[in-house]
């Protein structure tokens, strides 16, 4: 389910680190009453990650009740590129997202910018 976010609408990623101990209803405060956001959106997946950038946990409201996912990556060399300098949700691309899912930064070091064709006169 994580590494597919073809189907949902929004995927925010809490910056920083979370204590993973928390459960569903302490990480519905940090989205509604840390950030001012609204927890209930119909697919937005709100993600966080722990001080071990091997795992993370996932929210997201079905309409029915809340569904709290958990990934651990399994190589020891594996770690998620989670943004750690600020404290604030970040709301992502899907291209973000399948860069995060795949181990790979958010925020690219180097792109390659497009350019206007000059014309020729």
């Amino acid at each position: 389910m994580l590494n597919d976010a073809k189907d949902l609408q929004a995927v925010y990623i809490v910056c920083g680190y979370t204590d993973l101990r928390k459960g569903i209803d302490s990480l519905l405060n940090i989205i509604s009453q840390t950030y001012g956001m609204d927890p209930f959106q119909p697919g937005t997946l709100f993600m966080f990650c722990g001080r071990k950038t091997d795992r993370i946990k996932a929210l997201i409201w079905e309409g029915d009740g809340f569904l709290l996912c958990y990934k651990r990556l399994e190589q020891k060399a594996s770690k998620f590129q989670w943004p750690r300098s600020q404290e604030e949700v970040c709301k992502l691309t899907s291209q973000q997202f399948r860069w995060l899912m795949e181990g790979l930064t958010i925020k690219p070091k180097k792109c390659i910018q497009k350019i206007n064709h000059p014309r020729f006169v």
